[in-house]
């Protein structure tokens, strides 16, 4: 979770809009448009801790994106998500809006699971293995309805 101000240390911000072909735990298909480029993603389940699982990205044209989101899995992430140095890894931190407007999440990718990090000062409450937070879940159970 996210509980300071970051954007000012962010180098980069992309808009990205996403839906899911399939959610099922043990395999997500997801297609998005991120900036101006588009990308179909499978996922496999997540280890033990949910801190690592198989991915396989590849670039497809937006247009086809945009007809694979129509017969996606009802309801759309759409998030800016924002590249922040921090020491020597980059956080990509997702703003959430829509259903999930008011949630901040960041994600770091570690070369190991037991890799030591900087924390920033603006990081918060570890979520890292709690499903909720998946995009493919805030999908199905959006933020809004935690309340």
């Amino acid at each position: 979770m996210v509980k300071g101000e970051f954007k000012a240390e962010a180098f980069k911000a992309t808009r990205i809009t996403q839906g899911y072909l399939s959610s099922v735990p043990e395999r997500t298909v997801r297609v998005r448009v991120k900036g101006d480029k588009g990308f179909i993603t499978i996922k496999g389940i997540g280890n033990e801790s949910g801190a690592s699982r198989f991915e396989w990205e590849k670039e497809i044209p937006v247009a086809e994106v945009n007809d694979l989101l129509k017969i996606c899995e009802p309801g759309v992430i759409d998030k800016t998500r924002y590249l922040v140095k921090a020491g020597e890894f980059t956080f990509e931190v997702d703003e959430f809006y829509g259903d999930n407007e008011g949630l901040t999440v960041a994600e770091v990718e570690l070369p190991s699971e037991d890799a030591a990090f900087d924390k920033p000062a603006w990081l918060g409450e570890e979520v890292t293995g709690d499903p909720r937070y998946y995009n493919s879940m805030l999908m199905k159970n959006p933020f809004k309805n935690w309340k």
